[in-house]
Formats: structure tokens, C-alpha cells, sequence
């Protein structure tokens, strides 16, 4: 299947949930911020979380600095 990943399309398997996208993009270990179709997912759903064909998904994630 096929998202909007950041603006970009992003091909994923079916069934693919929030945490696998994680993994796929290499942001697994750090702090995010997911959207999915305009709604926040919360962390504690990111491993239950079903992405569908056609989905929209933001993912912001902090950068340290100082």
C-alpha cells in the first residue's frame, strides 16, 4: 500500500501499523509526534495503530541542540 509520508508517498505493507513506519524511516528510538490523517496518535497506540491505503502521516521528531 501506498501513504503520504511527510509530504511524500511511502510504500508500506498491508497491515503496517505506526511503530513499523517508525522502523521503516528509521525514526524508532526517538522522540516523535505522529499524525495520522489530521489526529494525533499517541505513543502508547503507535504499535496498534493501522495505516490504510491512501494515508496521510506527519512526523516531527526534536532535535537536541544548545
Amino acid at each position: 500500500m501506498d501513504i503520504i509520508f511527510n509530504g511524500a508517498s511511502e510504500a508500506l505493507a498491508e497491515g503496517a501499523t505506526v511503530q513499523d513506519l517508525l522502523t521503516q524511516v528509521h525514526l524508532q528510538d526517538r522522540r516523535v509526534a505522529v499524525e495520522v490523517n489530521g489526529e494525533i496518535v499517541p505513543k502508547s497506540l503507535h504499535a496498534s495503530h493501522v495505516l490504510g491505503d491512501g494515508d496521510t502521516v506527519e512526523i516531527v521528531h526534536a532535535l537536541g541542540g544548545g
